[in-house]
């Protein structure tokens, strides 16, 4: 705030604090306006996006802000990282779970968990080992064994926004759902890790600390998943059983919205993983609460929640390019010109290497998992799934400012070195990496090499597809030969045992098995797909034709 200060002094525009601020939120909500309006007119760029341009324009303000100031500083706004985990992760990451495209997700769960969850344990042993023997010799041996651990973390957590761009879910399926899912599920495992690192007091690492840190990990991950799972059950119960659309659609989309957000402030009350919390609370209101609501609901929650999460990606984005000309950071690490490069240079080449060690790997595994050979992951693929994990972008910036920042300002010159190697790593990943994407897939992946196939993009209806309202009993995850062949469970099929089925079509038989569970015991309760209430005249004419019809 000093540098508005600064500014309105000379220009004689008075003292007060509170208009100061004021002032200052106006120049950033201007900021996104304009960043909105220039990312909508270099849609159809080759080389640009939405994250670029926030970064670009958010770099060349602070270039503005410091020349005027005289190079007091770079910002418009000051704040903590709290604002990260309070306000702005929280919207990214339920909207995430929220437009998950459940089929394709569940469908490739293994895979995604294997990149998800197990990439990034490779990806953060590798980055933290490489960290603690390269760092000392550039200047900062002062670092813990514990800010090691949480720089791993915070270089574990991709950005795949740039590559999702590109993709498209109808042209290739498999490949967008698998960077899709593993984007969200690895944000929230480097969220939960992260806090597992900093519950750890040590000075030295050794199998003792493995465990403790693997079983806090373990703690984390399932009492978060299961606070968010009844957080998302409770709302549907409460908007079946009142059905507030009978008088009022705005007091639904309320409920949603607060109870969506509660849950990521339980998980924090209770020293939980709000962000892993929030994303599986976003998964089960896709499922069973949004299909409580009115039609009218659907659409605004769908619009609202996507809108949210974009503000504040952009925000983010923004602030991290004004950030990078922090001058009070810069002044305060001690390197050389020459150690920061080093630093900055073997971030990335920790990152390539750390992201190649699973993605390869993991994939020939989930390959040899597959029977399918529609379903397996080619090489061409595999690049691209590599490729798009290479961006660090808002979960990177967050952790990083939480672990060595208070109220946005660095501990010690080596914190204040760490800090502005993390901006520089974001800055050039999502710039040079972004711009280099959609021609990258583009040259892999050309359009005669990308597949169309209706059989595996017909979703039942979910928060991205709001015309998808009939065949409520096609299984979700069954192969495209099984549907063809009229399902897992054909009255012409022999009969098998269970173990020979799960062994046979694993994810198919596990999912046949939900969808009955799910049709006989939660969804009479929960509500859901089919089991909506019903209120002559707050229904849709396609909802009350298909109401009448499915009662004899």
């Amino acid at each position: 705030m000093g540098t508005l200060h600064y500014l309105m002094t000379r220009t004689g525009l008075g003292e007060d604090g509170d208009h100061m601020h004021v002032m200052a939120i106006s120049l950033f909500v201007t900021l996104l306006c304009a960043c909105i309006v220039l990312g909508h007119l270099l849609e159809e760029n080759r080389w640009m996006n939405e994250s670029i341009t926030a970064l670009v324009l958010g770099f060349c303000t602070g270039i503005i802000v410091l020349v005027t100031s005289k190079g007091s500083s770079s910002h418009i706004l000051q704040f903590n990282e709290e604002l990260f985990f309070i306000y702005l992760l929280p919207p990214i990451i339920f909207n995430a779970g929220f437009q998950v495209k459940k089929k394709q997700f569940f469908r490739n769960f293994v895979a995604i968990m294997l990149f998800g969850v197990v990439g990034v344990f490779i990806s953060f042993a590798i980055i933290s080992a490489g960290c603690s023997f390269v760092f000392p010799k550039l200047g900062l041996g002062k670092l813990l064994i514990q800010d090691y651990l949480a720089l791993g973390t915070i270089f574990s957590a991709t950005d795949s926004v740039c590559t999702l761009q590109v993709l498209s879910q109808d042209d290739t399926p498999l490949l967008y759902s698998l960077v899709f899912g593993e984007g969200v599920v690895n944000d929230a495992t480097s969220v939960v890790l992260f806090r597992a690192v900093q519950k750890l007091t040590f000075d030295d690492f050794t199998g003792l600390e493995v465990l403790q840190m693997t079983g806090s990990f373990l703690y984390l991950f399932f009492s978060s998943t299961v606070l968010g799972i009844m957080t998302g059950l409770l709302s549907a119960y409460i908007i079946k059983t009142l059905y507030f659309g009978r008088h009022s659609t705005d007091r639904e989309i309320a409920i949603m919205t607060l109870m969506a957000y509660l849950s990521y402030v339980l998980a924090e009350l209770l020293f939980l993983s709000g962000i892993l919390t929030v994303f599986f609370c976003g998964i089960v209101m896709s499922h069973y609460t949004w299909h409580n609501v009115t039609e009218s609901s659907r659409v605004t929650t769908k619009h609202a929640f996507a809108t949210m999460s974009f503000i504040a990606e952009t925000f983010i984005f923004l602030y991290v390019g004004m950030d990078a000309l922090d001058v009070d950071k810069w002044k305060m690490a001690t390197t050389t010109l020459g150690q920061s490069f080093g630093l900055f240079s073997t971030l990335l080449v920790l990152i390539l290497v750390g992201r190649a060690a699973f993605v390869f790997p993991l994939s020939a595994l989930s390959n040899y998992i597959r029977k399918s050979s529609n379903t397996k992951i080619g090489i061409r693929q595999q690049v691209i799934i590599w490729w798009a994990g290479l961006m660090r972008g808002a979960v990177s910036i967050a952790l990083a400012f939480n672990q060595f920042t208070i109220s946005g300002d660095a501990k010690n010159p080596e914190f204040a070195t760490a800090i502005t190697t993390t901006i520089g790593v974001v800055l050039f990943s999502t710039v040079v990496f972004g711009m280099l994407t959609k021609p990258l897939i583009n040259w892999l992946l050309p359009v005669y090499l990308r597949s169309y196939s209706i059989s595996d993009t017909s979703d039942p209806p979910s928060p991205k597809d709001l015309n998808s309202i009939n065949n409520f009993h096609v299984p979700l995850l069954l192969d495209s030969e099984q549907r063809a062949n009229g399902g897992l469970f054909n009255g012409m099929a022999p009969r098998r045992s269970s173990l020979s089925m799960l062994l046979a079509a694993p994810t198919s038989y596990i999912h046949d098995l939900w969808r009955s569970f799910d049709d006989s015991y939660m969804r009479p309760v929960f509500g859901g797909r089919g089991f909506v209430p019903y209120v002559p005249g707050y229904l849709s004419i396609a909802e009350e034709d298909e109401h009448n019809s499915s009662h004899f």
